[in-house]
């Protein structure tokens, strides 16, 4: 099966208090719970359940996925930045995977 790869878009740099927008992509390989094996044994859910992205330690958007997202689930949202940092991008899998990446942004 295909590994997970995380992919984030954040600016490299912005003003202090500016708002800036974030994208995040999972290529993720969902299994719904709903299919079989070939010796007819159920395939185990492989969903992402849960997302959350937080900057220099405090949260600044997350959410719980359920059943029906996309295989490879998208979020576009905005952040006010006071000052450099780093973002850090977490996602849980029902299987307890869990799929993190980073992303830095310096403010002038």
């Amino acid at each position: 099966m295909a590994e997970s790869k995380p992919r984030v878009k954040v600016p490299k740099s912005a003003s202090k208090g500016e708002v800036v927008t974030i994208k995040t992509l999972i290529s993720h390989p969902m299994e719904s719970g709903q299919r079989k094996d070939k010796e007819g044994n159920p395939i185990p859910r492989k969903i992402i359940n849960k997302f959350t992205c937080t900057f220099n330690g405090k949260e600044v958007f997350s959410g719980d996925l359920d059943p029906a997202i996309a295989a490879n689930p998208y979020f576009e949202f905005n952040a006010k930045v006071d000052e450099s940092g780093t973002f850090v991008f977490t996602w849980v899998d029902d299987d307890g995977s869990v799929y993190t990446t980073e992303a830095a942004i310096e403010v002038n």
